[in-house]
């Protein structure tokens, strides 16, 4: 049989994977071998990060709305289920931004959670 050289596909492929390693270190972006398991292992961060990015955002905004409900003589969870049991449904990123720009507004939740958590 005749010898197939990978030429055209082989050099397509690598100079894909060079394109990806634009701005890495050293050898990362300059040889293939090396290049290719910096993309790989790069591309691997990129999709567990891309899960670990929400749950971090999600721990800011409890942080931040525990902080203003302790302002407002509130625990987070004395809050979150005063918010339930009154009947308010608002999500967690809409709680931090207001427990960070508008104090006001989020006091008036407050004291409804306050009230339904009492009552």
């Amino acid at each position: 049989m005749v010898r197939v050289k990978g030429g055209f596909v082989t050099r397509r492929r690598r100079k894909a994977v060079l394109r990806l390693a634009r701005g890495y270190f050293g050898a990362k972006h300059r040889l293939y071998k090396k290049a290719n398991e910096q993309v790989m292992k790069s591309l691997m961060y990129a999709y567990r990060d891309r899960r670990q990015n929400k749950r971090n955002f999600r721990k800011l905004w409890i942080v931040r709305i525990n902080a203003a409900a302790r302002r407002n003589g509130l625990s987070y969870s004395k809050l979150m289920h005063g918010l339930k049991c009154a009947g308010i449904d608002i999500n967690r990123k809409m709680l931090a931004d207001l427990a960070v720009h508008d104090n006001d507004a989020f006091a008036q939740l407050a004291l409804q959670a306050k009230q339904a958590h009492v009552g």
